[in-house]
């Protein structure tokens, strides 16, 4: 099996890198400016042969897409469709990486695969109007949803709740009023290869288990890092932002164990794995 991982450069991307390499599985890692999504008369020249594609490429600024949707939906949308279509031109697998957000956190239970969706934010609409295009395009696909991601790779919020940290910024006030189930992108990379293992095909819900909202990450946080400081929730209207986000967009993840034989790790677990690796590599 050959994979080809477009978006390689980012968060996902490079622990997806390191996933495959770990594995020993055979993969390519690309990503601008030497392959672009948004290009499909560029796509049948650029994209190698392979037997999948993960498609780990996005515009991922959330806020920042209210007021540059036209960008957004280029990439979120119409780049999926472009790979979708070159896949099923050349009876290529995709694996297809979405988000919680296209739901509109109005549910009570963990979201499943085939409940309704209802985005509440531009990004949200463009990463919908993505999955509906590798839906449509005729070829063998994995939609897999996520949320809340943090890494060694990228910006994430552990980051931010540490640098304060550092720079003495406390008491912390972080929002109580949203519920979601924080993925360490690490983790993530080896559920996304157990996928391409498998033969089923459609949708899946690939997050870590529990929930939790950012207060209570927030207190894990701190509680491992440096015990005793003050975290004081505060409602998601203290700090008004461009894009609405779902209140509770927890993912149900039985379809992920179903397909896999595998239980994805809860939120505390990913917490300490990210926590033991960013130690690990700042001895090295």
């Amino acid at each position: 099996m050959r994979v080809v991982i477009v978006g390689a450069n980012g968060m996902l991307g490079t622990d997806l890198k390191n996933a495959c390499a770990c594995a020993g599985v055979n993969f390519v890692g690309l990503d601008l400016p030497e392959i672009d999504i948004t290009r499909p008369e560029r796509l049948q020249d650029d994209m190698p042969e392979c037997d999948w594609i993960i498609n780990c490429a996005a515009y991922t600024r959330v806020d920042d897409a209210e007021t540059n949707r036209d960008i957004c939906f280029s990439v979120n949308a119409e780049g999926p469709r472009n790979l979708a279509r070159l896949c099923a031109q050349r009876s290529v697998s995709l694996l297809h990486i979405s988000t919680d957000y296209v739901f509109d956190g109005t549910k009570k239970n963990p979201y499943q695969e085939d409940d309704p969706t209802h985005a509440l934010s531009v990004y949200g609409e463009s990463k919908l109007a993505g999955e509906r295009a590798v839906q449509n395009a005729g070829c063998a696909y994995i939609i897999a949803r996520t949320q809340s991601l943090f890494g060694l790779h990228g910006p994430s919020f552990i980051q931010s709740i540490m640098r304060f940290l550092a720079e003495g910024k406390v008491p912390l006030k972080v929002v109580h009023d949203q519920v979601s189930c924080p993925t360490w992108s690490g983790q993530l990379a080896d559920a996304l290869l157990r996928l391409l293992q498998t033969k089923h095909r459609g949708i899946v819900h690939t997050s870590s288990e529990g929930a939790c909202s950012w207060f209570d990450f927030a207190r894990a946080i701190v509680d491992r890092v440096q015990p005793g400081v003050e975290v004081i929730p505060v409602p998601a209207s203290t700090y008004p932002r461009p894009a609405r986000r779902p209140a509770n967009s927890v993912l149900d993840k039985t379809r992920y164990t179903q397909w896999t034989g595998h239980r994805f790790p809860s939120w505390q677990e990913g917490l300490d794995a990210y926590l033991e690796a960013l130690n690990h590599e700042s001895l090295t």
